[in-house]
């Protein structure tokens, strides 16, 4: 007897066939029933793997072949010479048959399915291929017939009309290859920029972090003597790092305005400050914008404004109608603003962070002290309201 072992492949069709393997050995050879059932097993067997083997290289073939065409369709690259001529002869073909059915309606149509065939044939092969294409459809077009006359002046004259277009189709194809091919380099750019830009970004974030904490440590040690002083000092220090961390955060995911706000001037002491307004969470980019201005108004205030003076207070408000924020930032009792100096880079800060969401910034130095008003828009899809 011999010894068969399937492989999971296998199994599955000999299971089916195994009724009709033992009628076939019974009606067949009765009395060596169980000797010629293994035999046959191994034949259908090796039969069944050859045809297995085939069809799923042909299937591995046909799927390269798809890729290639689809990579070729989308301008990544073009398809080996060998694929573009059969696909050319594909749509040859394809076409042929269309106008032979479109003859048994309106017999005078003689180039017009081919204009397809050169336009797919140079999307997929280039600018050979959709010459070849123009060119055989123009001598197909000419030399097959199907019940109509013989070429007359009138077919040629089409025939150069449809060589036109073709030149036309082929230009056009070619002309949008080139700018999806440099839109593509460009976005690739921009990606490998962007990614650049993120790996410095986060570098720098590290350093800066390990400066504070390399700070933080040295203030310590000198003021280990002097509890009092450390106290005050090391809530603002640890609040600093904690702003620098949310910011870090906010680049990708976002926050709620509060919590931006309580952390940027949460190191100036909460007395110091109110906030009044809904909860409202802000997508990533706004956030990193409200948080560079938030940021270089705290600082202008911890030097010039409110939070200079002992007596200084900071109202900040917001609301939100339809898809508008705005935000005011008011300072009262601090020192009077005398003189304005030239504009900085955080006065081109105010002006310009909101501009990509169609807002504005406008600052008044009052003798209450510095008024913001700052207004934006914020994208319906991305406004959600905590509650």
């Amino acid at each position: 007897m011999l010894d068969i072992r399937l492989t999971p492949r296998e199994a599955g069709p000999i299971c089916l066939l195994d009724p009709i393997i033992a009628r076939w050995c019974k009606e067949s050879a009765p009395w060596r029933e169980e000797s010629y059932r293994p035999i046959a097993r191994a034949r259908i067997l090796r039969l069944i793997g050859l045809n297995l083997d085939r069809l799923i290289g042909l299937m591995g073939r046909m799927m390269s072949w798809l890729e290639e065409i689809r990579r070729g369709w989308r301008g990544i690259s073009r398809p080996p010479a060998l694929l573009g001529i059969g696909f050319a002869f594909l749509c040859l073909a394809l076409a042929t048959v269309a106008r032979w059915s479109l003859s048994l309606i309106r017999p005078d149509v003689f180039f017009t399915p081919y204009i397809p065939a050169v336009f797919f044939a140079t999307a997929v092969g280039g600018v050979r291929m959709g010459v070849f294409t123009a060119l055989a459809g123009g001598l197909l077009g000419v030399s097959l017939s199907f019940g109509a006359a013989s070429p007359d002046f009138a077919r040629v004259a089409l025939l150069v009309i449809f060589w036109g277009v073709s030149a036309l189709t082929i230009w056009g194809i070619e002309h949008y290859r080139s700018i999806a091919t440099q839109q593509r380099q460009i976005a690739k750019r921009l990606i490998e920029e962007e990614e650049y830009r993120k790996l410095v970004v986060a570098e720098l974030q590290h350093r800066l972090k390990n400066k504070l904490s390399v700070t933080h440590a040295v203030l310590h040690q000198v003021l280990d003597k002097e509890p009092q002083v450390w106290s005050r000092v090391d809530h603002r220090l640890r609040a600093l790092i904690a702003t620098d961390d949310l910011i870090a955060r906010v680049d990708g995911a976002g926050c709620d305005i509060r919590d931006l706000l309580l952390s940027e001037l949460g190191p100036y002491g909460h007395v110091r400050f109110n906030l009044n307004g809904d909860p409202l969470f802000l997508p990533a980019k706004l956030a990193v914008s409200l948080a560079l201005i938030f940021h270089e108004l705290a600082t202008n205030a911890a030097k010039y404004g409110a939070f200079s003076s002992a007596r200084g207070l900071l109202q900040v408000s917001w609301t939100l109608s339809d898809d508008r924020l705005n935000v005011i930032w008011d300072e009262t009792e601090g020192p009077p603003v005398e003189t304005v100096g030239a504009a900085g880079f955080g006065t081109k800060l105010l002006k310009s962070a909101l501009t990509p969401f169609d807002g504005k910034t406008e600052i008044s130095f009052l003798k209450s002290g510095v008024h913001c008003t700052m207004q934006c828009r914020v994208p319906k899809t991305e406004i959600v309201d905590k509650i």
